[in-house]
């Protein structure tokens, strides 16, 4: 679970229409959280300043933009929810995979198939009289 204090928030103006609410009134909200310095796991940090994704900075700061409500709180909860989205989305491990052999048969029917295709092309050539 991330610690609040380690989230900045910042009020913003939200984008698109909305009349006079939008000019006025400084709704959206964007939210920075420092993955270094933070106190999450360091294997979660590790693979979260991996990830190749837009939202994170070269410094390693995850900034998010919410500004789907009107209200400041209900968009906090969402950058908030969603920040806990993405750092539960690397703290699954992903299932290693384990090499596996072709079998015998399907090796057999492989080269059956190869050895028939070669014969129906032989077939192909000039007709000698």
């Amino acid at each position: 679970m991330i610690d609040p204090n380690e989230v900045e928030f910042t009020a913003i103006r939200a984008q698109g229409p909305g009349g006079q609410n939008v000019n006025k009134v400084s709704s959206a909200v964007h939210l920075r959280f420092d993955i270094a310095n933070s106190s999450l796991p360091e294997h979660i940090k590790e693979r979260l300043l991996a990830m190749r994704d837009q939202r994170i900075t070269k410094d390693g700061v995850i900034v998010l933009k919410a500004q789907q409500s009107r209200s400041q709180e209900a968009n906090k909860e969402e950058a908030l929810r969603r920040l806990q989205e993405l750092v539960d989305s690397v703290a699954v491990l992903p299932a290693v995979r384990r090499p596996t052999r072709p079998t015998r048969s399907s090796q057999r029917k492989r080269l059956d198939g190869k050895t028939r295709d070669g014969e129906r092309k032989q077939l192909r050539g000039k007709v000698s009289l």
